[in-house]
C-alpha cells in the first residue's frame, strides 16, 4: 500500500486561503505602484498625492525663526488618498510584526487558540501605543504645550499645522482605517468582531473630529496618557500570558486608568467649557476654520463624557469579574462524604462512578463555569 503525501499544492489565485496567506505581498505591489509613479512625470503628479503630505503653506519669517521661512499645512479631501497610502503600509508594518516577532514567540509558548489571538492583538497595540505615546510626548515638549497648557485655547483656531503634526494625525487614522481590513486578514471571530468594530468606530471618531474641528492640540494632549494607559494594560498582558502570576501590570494600570478618565474630563471641561467658551471670537466660519460655537462645544464635551462613563462602565464589569473569578479559585471546596444505599437503582447512580456518588450538578467543572461567567 501507497504510503499518501502530504499534498504541498498552494492555494488557487485570488482565492479566499490565497489572499490571507499572501495579503502582505499584495498590498506591498499595491503600495510599490505609488512608489514607482514618483519616477515617471505623467504619473508623479497623481502619486505625489498618496504619497507626501498636501495643503502645504510657506509663511514669511518671524523675528523669533531669523531667516528661515516656516511650512504649515491645513487639511483638505486630498488627505484621504495620504491616509490610504498610509494604510497600506500599516497593514504592511502589522504583517511584519506579527511574521517576526509575534509567530516566533507562540510558536514557543504554544499557546492555545484563545491566547493565541489575544497574545497577537496585544502585541500589536503595545508596539503601536508605544510609538504614538513616545512621538506624541516629542511633538508636545517640542510645541511647549507641557509648560503652557492655556496654548490649547488661546491659540484657537490651529487651522494651519506644522508637519509632524499633521504627520501624527494622518497616520494615526491610518492604523485605524488598517484595522478594518486586518479582522478579515487574522480570521477574527464572529463574536468578537462586533467589540472590534466599537473600539476601531470609538477612536476613528474621536481622532477624526479633533482633526476636523481644527482641536487637534486637545487631542494630542489627551491620546498621550491614553495611550501611555493602554501600553501598560497590554505589555501586561502580554506577561500574564507567558506567566499567569503575574498581577502587578494590572493594579497599576487599575490605578492609572481611573486617574486617565480623571485627567480627560478636567483638560476637556477646562479647554472646551472655560477657555474655549470665554474666548472673544465665537462666530461659525468655515474659512479660517473656527467651530467655537456654542452648539459644537456641547456636541464635543457630550461625546467626550460619554466615551470616559462607557469606558468606566467596561472597566467596572471588567473588575468585577475578574474579582468573581478570584473568590471563585479561592474558595475551599467542601467535599461530602458518599452515601451508600443497598439496592441503589442504576438510575440513582447515572452520576456516580464506580458506586460512589459525585458532586450536585451545580459543582461540575462545567457548571461551574458557566456560573463564574
Amino acid at each position: 500500500m501507497a504510503i499518501r503525501r502530504k499534498s504541498t499544492k498552494s492555494p488557487p489565485i485570488l482565492s479566499h486561503e490565497f489572499i490571507l496567506q499572501n495579503h502582505a505581498d499584495i498590498v506591498s505591489c499595491v503600495a510599490m505602484v505609488f512608489l514607482l509613479g514618483l519616477m515617471f512625470e505623467i504619473s508623479a503628479k497623481v502619486a505625489i498625492i498618496f504619497v507626501t503630505l498636501q495643503y502645504n503653506v510657506t509663511l514669511p519669517a518671524t523675528e523669533e525663526q531669523a531667516t528661515e521661512s516656516a511650512s504649515f499645512y491645513y487639511y483638505g479631501i486630498k488627505d484621504l488618498a495620504t491616509i490610504f497610502f498610509y494604510m497600506l503600509v500599516a497593514i504592511i508594518v502589522h504583517a511584519i510584526i506579527q511574521e517576526y516577532v509575534l509567530d516566533k514567540i507562540n510558536r514557543r509558548m504554544h499557546f492555545s487558540k484563545t491566547k493565541h489571538s489575544k497574545f497577537n492583538e496585544s502585541g500589536q497595540l503595545s508596539a503601536f501605543y508605544l510609538f504614538s505615546c513616545i512621538w506624541g510626548t516629542f511633538i508636545l515638549v517640542s510645541e511647549n504645550y507641557i509648560s503652557d497648557p492655556t496654548i490649547l485655547w488661546r491659540s484657537y483656531p490651529p487651522n494651519l499645522m506644522t508637519f509632524q503634526v499633521k504627520f501624527f494625525y494622518i497616520l494615526q487614522l491610518a492604523y485605524w482605517f488598517h484595522a478594518f481590513p486586518e479582522l478579515y486578514f487574522q480570521k477574527t471571530k464572529k463574536e468578537d468582531i462586533p467589540r472590534q468594530l466599537v473600539y476601531i468606530g470609538l477612536y476613528l471618531f474621536h481622532i477624526a473630529g479633533a482633526y476636523l474641528l481644527n482641536l487637534n492640540h486637545l487631542g494630542l494632549v489627551l491620546l498621550v496618557p491614553h495611550y501611555f494607559v493602554e501600553f501598560l494594560f497590554h505589555i501586561s498582558r502580554l506577561f500574564y500570558f507567558t506567566d499567569e502570576k503575574y498581577q502587578k501590570g494590572f493594579s497599576l494600570w487599575a490605578v492609572l486608568f481611573v486617574l486617565g478618565r480623571l485627567l480627560t474630563l478636567i483638560l476637556s471641561v477646562l479647554t472646551v467649557g472655560f477657555g474655549l467658551a470665554r474666548a472673544e471670537n465665537q462666530k461659525l466660519d468655515f474659512s479660517t476654520g473656527n467651530f467655537n460655537v456654542l452648539g459644537v462645544r456641547i456636541a464635543v464635551l457630550a461625546s467626550i463624557c460619554i466615551t470616559q462613563a462607557f469606558m468606566m462602565w467596561k472597566f467596572i464589569n471588567f473588575q468585577l469579574r475578574r474579582w468573581r473569578e478570584h473568590s471563585t479559585s479561592q474558595a475551599p471546596t467542601v467535599k461530602k462524604k458518599p452515601t451508600v444505599t443497598k439496592g441503589r437503582s442504576r438510575k440513582g447512580t447515572e452520576n456516580g462512578v464506580n458506586g460512589t456518588v459525585t458532586s450536585n450538578g451545580a459543582d461540575s467543572p462545567r457548571n461551574r463555569k458557566e456560573k463564574s461567567s
